[in-house]
């Protein structure tokens, strides 16, 4: 039993344990009911996700299905496909290979506001880590820029 699971069974006990006390339910009863219907489903969808058992998907098999999503969505033209030396953009910006321009800005933000040289001059060291990882942002960001921007014209 993993960590999350045990974490899973005390949260699932407490929850019980004091369902009981309010409800008049013994403890052991093992099924939490209130009075708010929500808060009886919110607690049934937590109970269904904890009971989960694992689907045996990988990070890459999951990429590989949030890309099939992504060409089912509509992204029926060859153009709206990004091409394949950008993957290594996406991934170094952290979204998804074809996420939306919004969603590429906001990561591209985020990450600078860490990576951004004025944030790490007290250190030279870091000061050169910091420019060195902005620089390549601002490069993957640009040629994902680029190419919708190409995308757009055609």
């Amino acid at each position: 039993m993993g960590i999350w699971d045990r974490l899973g069974s005390v949260i699932n006990s407490y929850i019980n344990d004091m369902a009981g006390e309010k409800t008049g339910e013994s403890p052991s009863s093992g099924r939490f009911s209130s009075r708010d219907p929500d808060l009886d489903a919110a607690f049934d969808e937590l109970n269904d996700f904890l009971n989960q058992k694992d689907t045996g998907y990988t990070k890459k098999e999951n990429a590989k299905n949030d890309w099939q999503d992504f060409e089912s969505a509509g992204a029926s033209s060859k153009s709206k496909i990004p091409p394949e030396e950008l993957r290594a953009d996406f991934e170094l910006l952290g979204v998804s290979f074809g996420a939306d321009a919004d969603e590429c800005k906001a990561a591209y933000k985020k990450l600078l506001k860490i990576h951004h040289p004025d944030r790490h001059t007290g250190h030279e060291g870091n000061y050169k880590k910091a420019t060195e990882k902005s620089a390549k942002l601002n490069a993957a960001y640009d040629r994902i820029e680029k190419w919708r921007e190409s995308r757009q014209r055609r």
